[in-house]
């Protein structure tokens, strides 16, 4: 794409870089603020991830290949630092990752920021019961209306196997939600 030839161009030039990266910020800070809290839940854990997002874009725009488009790029950069987010805090509180996951969802329903009804916590609790790559395809797929082929560059997977881990998914939520 041209566009965005010219836009990482921007993005490079110190000229040009700091109006080109208020842009980036307003273009992409609220999909991935979305983004990222669908895989944290918690909202202030959510800016803190997207806050060194953001940093480690800035630093290493310059590391960009272009071999994939910049948003997934981004994407990519954004999952990998709410992963590894989740990861440090379990360490941290010596828990698991399914633990921590499970605190934050008990903790959903005081959350101002969290908008949903007694069906959407549900929904939340039978995906925090996925394994982590199905929770991210699923999340991808069913909250952010993402491609196939966006979530393949987004988590270097293939399409046929995303396409597996999202069918594997929605048949254990709807396995879930009928049980419970």
């Amino acid at each position: 794409m041209q566009d965005e030839k010219v836009f990482i161009e921007r993005l490079l030039h110190p000229k040009t870089q700091q109006d080109a990266f208020r842009e980036l910020l307003q273009l992409y800070q609220k999909p991935l603020y979305n983004h990222i809290r669908n895989i944290v839940l918690n909202h202030d854990d959510t800016d803190d991830v997207l806050q060194n997002t953001f940093l480690k874009i800035f630093q290493n725009i310059a590391k960009f290949k272009g071999e994939s488009k910049l948003f997934s790029w981004i994407y990519r950069i954004a999952t990998n630092e709410a992963l590894t987010f989740l990861q440090q805090k379990a360490k941290k509180t010596g828990i698991s990752n399914e633990e921590v996951q499970q605190k934050e969802l008990n903790k959903l329903e005081s959350d101002v920021f969290f908008d949903g009804n007694e069906i959407q916590l549900k929904l939340q609790k039978a995906i925090a019961r996925l394994p982590e790559k199905q929770q991210l395809v699923f999340k991808m797929k069913y909250f952010e209306e993402l491609k196939y082929e966006e979530i393949s560059e987004i988590v270097d997977t293939s399409v046929g196997a995303l396409k597996a881990s999202y069918h594997l998914a929605v048949k254990k939520i709807e396995e879930y939600l009928k049980t419970n």
